[in-house]
Order: C-alpha cells, then structure tokens, then sequence
C-alpha cells in the first residue's frame, strides 16, 4: 500500500504532466498582440485544432494556455493578461461574473462533456456503473483518481456522481485528487492509479487508458462549458474569434473529441 509521501509525490508529478504541451502564461506585450485564451485543461486537444483553423482562415493567432477552470478564474481575478475564458463549469464563470470581470453580453454556453470512469487499457474491464455498485471493492488498496472535488469541475461532477449513487463515503478516503483533469488522467495512464474518473473527451485522447463504464446524465449536474470575453480585454479580434469557436466550422473539431455543440 502506498504511503501518503508516495502519493502526494505521483499526484505532483501528475501535476506537472498535465502542462506538457500546455502554452505558458503570456507576457503582456505578447497579450497584446495576440489573442489570449484562458481555458479548461480537457479542452487542449479540441481547442489546439480549432486554434489552427482559425490562424488558417484569419491569419490571426490565438495563444492558449490550458489549466484547471478555478486556477485560471484566479489568475483572471488577480489580473493576468487574457482576452477569452473558456470554464468547464457555470461555477467558474459566475465566479467571475459576479466580481464583472467577463463581458456578460458575449457569454454563452458552448460545449458538454460526460464523466466516464477509466483504467489503464491493457487491465481495463468493464463495469456497470449503477446505484451502490462496488467501486470500493474494485479499487482495493489503489487509489481513485480524479479531479480535486472542492474546485476542479471534473472532480466536483465525479463527487457529486459519486453521492448519488451511494457510493462516495466507501471511496472517500482513496481519492488522489489531482490539480486538473488531465493531471488524474496521467494517474491512470501511467499505471499509478487503477480507476479514475475524467471526462469522456479526456479518455478519448489518452491511448493509454479505455473507459470501463459511463455515469448516468441524471447523477450529476449537467456538464456544461461556458466561454466569455473578459471585461479588461481591448483585442478587436476577440469577438471574430468567439463567433468562430461557436460556428460549424469549429463544431467539427469538437465533436471529434466526443464534446457536444450547444445551440
């Protein structure tokens, strides 16, 4: 069984896996000469793509830098340079809104997702999530990988999932919460964690993991992304940019990652 030094140690490391790739904070002169997107971490794959076809077609260049809806919110808060907020939950963005740091006219709700439990895909079977199934028993002494449920929406989704179907207080005590979806998702991938829960687009672009079973829709909240232009941004661009992230043309690269358009 591992220690809880061992532990804090793989979620670190998780932690700083999940920003491999991920843009570093703008500077200001780059702020303002280029777009600046702030967005959830398990938007990366789509967005990356989205991001190239938009440079395509306009010849304008959005910078994103990906993270934990809540880290980022708080950045925002403490004034980091950004033109575009992309939240994987309403809570993040009401966050801000009532402090009237996002432009309340541009924001709407653009994407779903759906929370999925995954193992490590050459030990992956398949489980039937249902009202009091036996995750415990399932995990042994391993540890549940997920999102930190007090502010990572990932993880707030799997807890309140969790509690409906009776089954957070017999796992309460073997989650590894993790800093941002991904971040769980690296647990898993690499063999550190047995089961997780993530986003069913984060399963989808990790070949190291399979899903093992879905949450019903009805055992949590609703999955909902949120995007807003943000109330200190001067960039021209940014309203081109949002209504390219909510047109036909973007919708196809976030479907392929498995998210759902709203209209």
């Amino acid at each position: 069984m591992h220690s809880r030094r061992q532990w804090m140690k793989l979620t670190t490391a998780a932690i700083a896996a999940s920003w491999l790739g991920a843009a570093a904070l703008p500077t200001k002169a780059e702020a303002a000469e280029k777009l600046t997107v702030f967005a959830a971490a398990s938007l990366k794959d789509a967005l990356d793509a989205a991001n190239a076809a938009w440079a395509k077609e306009s010849g304008k260049q959005a910078v994103t830098s990906y993270a934990a809806s809540g880290a980022l919110a708080k950045q925002i808060e403490n004034a980091a340079p950004a033109d575009i907020f992309i939240s994987a939950d309403l809570d993040w963005m009401d966050y801000l809104a009532k402090k009237n740091l996002i432009k309340a006219d541009s924001r709407t709700n653009l994407l779903g997702n759906r929370i999925v439990l995954v193992a490590e895909k050459d030990k992956a079977k398949p489980v039937e999530i249902k009202q009091g199934f036996d995750l415990a028993g399932l995990l042994g002494d391993g540890k549940l990988a997920m999102g930190e449920p007090k502010s990572v929406p990932a993880g707030k989704y799997a807890m309140a999932a969790l509690e409906k179907l009776v089954v957070w207080t017999s796992v309460e005590t073997k989650v590894a919460g993790a800093e941002s979806v991904r971040a769980a998702l690296a647990l898993v991938s690499r063999g550190e964690a047995p089961y997780g829960i993530v986003y069913q687009t984060d399963a989808t672009a990790d070949k190291g993991v399979a899903i093992v079973g879905t949450f019903p829709a009805d055992s949590h909240p609703p999955i909902i992304y949120p995007v807003a232009i943000l109330a200190e941004s001067r960039n021209p661009d940014a309203a081109a940019y949002l209504d390219f992230l909510k047109s036909d043309k973007a919708a196809g690269f976030f479907t392929a990652q498995g998210f759902t358009v709203l209209k």
